[in-house]
């Protein structure tokens, strides 16, 4: 355990010993958690505030092909067998992202808690087990299912998750593991106090997911396991399909180190990101980046050319993971409202943004494999985020497609 001479001593490094500032008013057990706090941060990433505004150079962007639902329905036969024969080999792992709060729902639970029943009780958590249970079945084993929570939801998640008996789904086959933290700062590369005794922190990111998974201590699992590919979706979609055979298939039979399922765009600027080319290797362009040229321009069929968007479901070759793992990812910097203590320890819940987060993307991850496979879902079938209460991409929203889709809720 870090000492308080060795705080001292990392914090002067950093220029960051305000955060000893109240640590004579802790109790001996806030002190320690806020030296141990000391000793696992990397105060670092606070240089990068002063990029703030800056954007990371992108390369030449192209487009990138999918492999379409026609192309799909001819060799699904093929592509399924193959993808059965790889999980009944323990070959294929689950990962679900779920460290996030249903917060934007009115929820101060675990997003995944979040009830979208209407006659009985229906949450997010159990719709992706049950929909993950269909592959179980299919396949006569059951697929590791890895699930990420944070700082924030981490024991809350846990506990529900064993009182509803994991909703059937054999306990013995989910890890847990918590998303590494990065500190929050303001614009100097001042990190900021959340209260007395602890560094103000957020998750670092979805691209975050597998380091944290091997600092957990996941990696020999899954090499004494023979896990060879994982599958990574976001807990928001409750018509989200795992450990999809055809998808797996897909992706084996092509040769590739990773897959993204993706949904045609329902308008040029919907807000999705989209699958493309950047110099050459797979990348994603953010709907923000996409120009006007790119919007319209069009493939040898007529059909747009940048026109398939990403739903956060993607299928990583693990050994392409532990290369790209042992280089730091592009670090985002994100300008956000951070709740903190002022220099007297008053409370302080800012209105405008006020300093600066560092995430780490998927998308970075993306470009980083060799090549990826785009693989076309049907939007009615595979996509219902759950982000706002109403509206587009909503509780309720989610709850129709659910309904169109047989399930009752």
């Amino acid at each position: 355990m870090m000492t308080l001479e060795e705080a001292k001593q990392k914090l002067a490094t950093a220029h960051q010993e305000h955060v000893l500032a109240f640590y004579d008013e802790l109790d001996a057990m806030a002190q320690a958690a806020l030296l141990e706090q000391i000793a696992q941060t990397d105060f670092t990433v606070c240089e990068n505030a002063r990029h703030l505004g800056e954007a990371g150079a992108r390369g030449a962007f192209s487009p990138l092909g999918a492999m379409q639902l026609n192309e799909i329905a001819e060799k699904e036969a093929i592509f399924r067998e193959k993808g059965l024969e790889a999980i009944r080999a323990g070959k294929v792992g689950c990962v679900l992202l779920a460290g996030g709060m249903g917060t934007r729902l009115g929820s101060d639970n675990p997003k995944g808690m979040y009830d979208i029943g209407l006659t009985k009780h229906v949450y997010i958590f159990q719709r992706l087990i049950e929909n993950l249970t269909d592959v179980v079945k299919e396949a006569g084993v059951t697929v590791p299912l890895f699930v990420m929570t944070s700082e924030l939801n981490h024991d809350a998640t846990v506990n529900f998750l064993k009182e509803q008996n994991y909703f059937g789904y054999d306990a013995s086959k989910v890890k847990f593991f918590k998303q590494e933290m990065a500190v929050a700062c303001d614009y100097d590369g001042k990190v900021f106090l959340e209260e007395k005794g602890r560094i103000a922190t957020s998750p670092n990111g979805n691209a975050g997911w597998f380091t944290s998974l091997l600092k957990a201590g996941y990696g020999t699992l899954l090499e004494e396991a023979g896990i060879e590919w994982l599958n990574i979706f976001a807990v928001d979609n409750v018509l989200q399909r795992m450990a999809d055979p055809v998808f797996t298939g897909a992706c084996i039979d092509a040769g590739v180190e990773s897959g993204a399922k993706v949904v045609k765009k329902a308008a040029p600027d919907e807000k999705v990101g989209v699958m493309c080319l950047e110099d050459g290797r797979p990348s994603i362009v953010e709907y923000y980046d996409l120009s006007k040229e790119m919007m319209d321009e069009k493939d040898a069929a007529g059909d747009p050319a940048y026109n398939f968007g990403v739903i956060l479901n993607y299928l990583f070759r693990v050994d392409a993971l532990n290369r790209i793992a042992k280089t730091p990812l592009t670090l985002h910097v994100v300008e956000k409202k951070i709740k903190h203590i002022d220099d007297a320890g008053n409370s302080v819940k800012p209105d405008a943004p006020n300093g600066c987060k560092f995430e780490q993307l998927v998308l970075d991850m993306i470009h980083e494999m060799e090549s990826c496979l785009p693989f076309e879902v049907e939007r009615e079938k595979e996509f219902a985020p759950i982000k706002n209460a109403t509206g587009v991409d909503s509780v309720e929203s989610a709850r129709a497609l659910c309904e169109k889709n047989g399930i009752t809720l």
